[in-house]
């Protein structure tokens, strides 16, 4: 069988009367060309349903349903066929999916077909060994999208691809129905989108011949399925969060782009400050409030210094400001908490020493990080899927604040900075609770 590749965010052309052999209907791919078992008769894979499931396929190592397709429909929202809203994050690999039943569905959640098959595949999905784990139908998530044609506004007749998902977890929930006001009865799941970067964010759809396939084992037919499923088949729902896909923001950045260029005047200063303050790391903390102070001052807001923490005793917090913001007239106050590391300039914070600082702010603070060093890429992607309310300074931003401060009140004398540092940073200490700080 020849790879039939189908990439995140495909758009499908998904029309009742179009053959399996056309690659192409209407200038998308045909569905139906994708999901079709080459020269074989193999369960067919319909999106005729929500959840669509073909039937089982008896392997040699017992029976086993090969995929469930699950369609999503945002344009039935709110109607009647549809009362409720599903939840596509699929850049965090997170999807919350209703079931099937329906208000004027008589029973219990499971009479359905669509409901019946997900808890069955639950029972697959939640199993304790890979042995179990390997006979779990992979979920492949489609919704219906809106195609402009010629001026028109298309809504059936096309889906787009939105990958394959584990089932992570399953709630027995109570609706209600917009239209009548009746509560009734419904499954929802979350779903875990597993991750496809290693092949390009596609899915080899032989993957789907070979689970449909009655001479292959369960085993077997795993052959082609994406690294990340294999590994949850391996590991289990631990293995879930690394697996889980995510697309990384623009907003991180590598190691080089978080240092001066090498042989640089920056990269000079840089690598005098780690060698200045490398063994008295606490006056460090008084400079990185200084560089605080005019990062967040520049944002238009204003900055009042506050003062350092007690050597030893800072618990992921070093110095304490406070952020104005608003206007004069109708302004609030933000508490801020400062960490600083002074550390080798080619070393970089890891996400515990992030996760440190995060764990200390309340709602309505804000935390600020700077370090002579770099952010680890796992630190920076932490920070951003969670918008933990963090900014974080690395060795570049430092230095390039620090050479600014320098021009600006030391006539460019670098030294001259670092000694009124050394002699003031003592005085900045004190012992008080953060809050303080909104009443100064």
């Amino acid at each position: 069988m020849n790879p039939r590749p189908i990439a995140m965010h495909d758009i499908l052309r998904y029309a009742r009367a179009a053959s399996s052999v056309e690659v192409m209907v209407d200038g998308h791919p045909n569905f139906y060309y994708l999901m079709a078992s080459p020269g074989k008769a193999l369960p067919k894979v319909l999106l005729e349903a929500g959840i669509n499931p073909p039937a089982h396929v008896r392997g040699p190592d017992g029976p086993r349903r090969p995929v469930i397709a699950i369609r999503s429909s945002p344009w039935k929202a709110g109607h009647i066929t549809n009362p409720w809203h599903d939840e596509f994050d699929l850049d965090h690999g997170h999807v919350r999916y209703y079931g099937d039943h329906k208000p004027r569905t008589m029973g219990l959640p499971g009479v359905t077909a669509g409901n019946k098959a997900l808890l069955e595949a639950v029972r697959f999905h939640a199993g304790t060994s890979a042995g179990e784990r390997v006979l779990a139908p992979p979920l492949l998530l489609f919704r219906s999208i809106t195609v402009r044609k010629e001026g028109r506004a298309i809504v059936k007749g096309y889906v787009e691809f939105c990958g394959a998902a584990v089932i992570e977890g399953l709630e027995h929930v109570v609706q209600r129905d917009p239209a009548t006001g009746r509560s009734f009865p419904n499954l929802l799941l979350d779903l875990a989108v597993v991750d496809m970067s290693e092949c390009g964010d596609t899915l080899d759809l032989r993957w789907l011949d070979d689970r449909r396939d009655p001479t292959l084992t369960a085993e077997e037919a795993a052959r082609h399925a994406p690294q990340a499923w294999k590994r949850w088949i391996k590991e289990g729902s631990a293995a879930i969060p690394r697996i889980r896909r995510r697309v990384v923001s623009s907003r991180v950045k590598s190691h080089d782009a978080q240092l001066p260029v090498p042989g640089s005047l920056e990269d000079n200063a840089l690598r005098k400050l780690y060698h200045f303050f490398d063994g008295r790391k606490h006056a460090f903390e008084y400079l990185a409030s200084r560089v605080a102070a005019q990062l967040l001052s520049r944002s238009g807001s204003v900055y009042r210094d506050g003062w350092l923490t007690r050597i030893g005793g800072d618990g992921g917090m070093d110095f304490v400001g406070r952020l104005d913001v608003g206007t004069t007239a109708t302004s609030t106050p933000l508490v801020v908490l400062g960490q600083a590391k002074c550390i080798i300039p080619d070393s970089s914070v890891s996400p515990d020493q992030v996760a440190r600082v995060v764990a200390r702010l309340r709602r309505g603070w804000l935390g600020i990080f700077v370090t002579t060093g770099t952010f680890s890429r796992r630190a920076q992607i932490e920070v951003i899927d969670d918008q933990y309310p963090l900014v974080l300074v690395p060795g570049r931003v430092l230095v390039d604040q620090v050479l600014r401060i320098a021009a600006a009140d030391y006539s460019g004398d670098l030294d001259g900075l670092l000694a009124d540092v050394i002699s003031g940073y003592e005085a900045a200490i004190t012992h008080r609770r953060p809050e303080e700080i909104l009443s100064s």
